[in-house]
């Protein structure tokens, strides 16, 4: 026997190591017979509460874990969701509160959550191409959208279940979860008008992401009803952070310098608070700013932004809804939902 398989015990003797626990375990912890103790944890409606929890505690207790490829073979499920995500993604907390929102939801069931990341500025398809050839997923969620998404189409050809953090504009009805990005900015222009500010300047979106086009609708539909001007702001939320503060700081020394800005990101507000300062002037002072923001961070290190709250924990949970409701044929029309901004009390 491989020494490495074996531990010995106090008094110098050899026992094997304990094996992974199975249903067969979980039975006789339970005294309840194999198949019971299966549909248990598959949430078999014909199984009561009561044996489902009981079930289900021994299974944690256990640390049992069901074989993937015996599940492969027998059902030709994976029992696996991946999130395709970007590794540059924001870094104010985008990746782990959606991925603690989809985790949430799949703590309940017989899925287990798979990040594969990419890159945004490489051929997006790739990841999606992988886990559809390979088969190595159930459902597939999918975020920073485009109006005719490539990884959409697809997906919808080829019959995998999947949702998406964003809508898309191509004719495919699909499961997505999205936050108002139009009501965010109209209403990020009200406020900076009620502070009096007029000369307002936009950290938007990339311009191929589907939600440029809902942030340009609510801030250019912002500034005709409450009578603000805009100051063109030459960079994006993809624009590296220094290359936003230096943009900013050269904004603020120019004749045309905004007294208010919206950004559509939180990371993309602490660099443009930077160049605020560089240039010599205060926030909540010489001008106000109003940002996403999906942690408290803002609101800590500078009270004066007006922060509004995108909660990527709910459409996690969302998200992970949707696709679980989608692989179980839920149409894709009862799977689409909106968030809406949450504005600071008072």
């Amino acid at each position: 026997m491989d020494e490495m398989d074996n531990k010995r015990t106090s008094g110098g003797g050899i026992q094997p190591s304990p094996e992974r626990p199975t249903l067969k375990t979980i039975a006789f912890m339970t005294g309840l017979g194999i198949t019971t103790v299966s549909r248990a944890l598959k949430d078999a409606p014909d199984i009561g509460a009561e044996t489902k929890e009981r079930v289900r505690m021994v299974a944690r207790q256990l640390g049992y874990q069901p074989n993937r490829a015996g599940v492969r073979l027998r059902t030709g499920k994976t029992n696996v969701i991946a999130l395709v995500l970007s590794i540059d993604e924001e870094i104010m907390g985008f990746t782990s509160h959606m991925v603690f929102g989809i985790s949430e939801v799949l703590a309940g069931t017989q899925y287990h959550l798979i990040i594969t990341p990419h890159s945004h500025s490489k051929d997006p398809l790739v990841p999606v191409r992988y886990i559809l050839d390979t088969g190595s997923a159930d459902g597939v969620i999918i975020s920073r959208t485009e109006p005719d998404d490539p990884r959409v189409e697809l997906m919808h050809q080829r019959g995998m279940p999947f949702a998406t953090h964003g809508r898309t504009n191509m004719g495919i009805s699909h499961p997505f979860h999205d936050f108002d990005n139009e009501a965010f900015a109209r209403e990020a222009v009200r406020a900076l008008v009620a502070k009096g500010r007029r000369r307002i300047a936009l950290l938007q979106p990339p311009g191929k992401l589907n939600y440029y086009l809902h942030t340009q609708i609510g801030f250019q539909t912002g500034l005709r009803e409450y009578q603000a001007q805009e100051v063109p702001l030459r960079a994006s939320t993809d624009t590296t952070l220094a290359d936003i503060k230096d943009t900013v700081e050269v904004l603020m020394r120019s004749p045309h310098a905004p007294d208010g800005i919206v950004c559509s990101s939180s990371a993309g507000a602490i660099a443009v608070n930077a160049g605020i300062e560089a240039a010599g002037f205060r926030l909540g002072h010489d001008i106000d700013m109003v940002a996403k923001q999906s942690t408290d961070v803002l609101s800590w290190i500078r009270p004066e932004i007006i922060a509004i709250h995108e909660d990527f924990r709910h459409a996690g949970r969302e998200l992970g809804k949707a696709v679980i409701a989608r692989i179980d044929g839920i149409e894709p029309e009862l799977l689409q939902s909106i968030s809406s901004p949450i504005w600071p009390k008072g």
